[in-house]
């Protein structure tokens, strides 16, 4: 089964090689039949410490690192 691989944008990086990713997913709602925005963050390992907050990553699953941490941050030429 192929990893999933989710698009956001890093909203903090004050955690040693630990990045916080917000993730926006868009949809329609199944009654009202508007568009609904919905964030969610998730906690990503981040190596090397080089994001920095406002950039856009590409975060990947991966077996877990810590209590909260399954996702591994990915540069945008190994997401494609």
């Amino acid at each position: 089964m192929p990893k999933r691989v989710l698009q956001g944008t890093v909203v903090s990086d004050k955690n040693d090689k630990t990045v916080v990713v917000k993730v926006e997913r868009r949809f329609t709602h199944p009654v009202m039949k508007k568009v609904v925005r919905m964030t969610k963050k998730y906690k990503a390992h981040d190596e090397s410490n080089a994001h920095k907050v406002g950039d856009m990553v590409f975060i990947e699953e991966s077996k877990p690192i810590s209590k909260d941490k399954r996702w591994v941050v990915i540069t945008e030429a190994q997401a494609q």
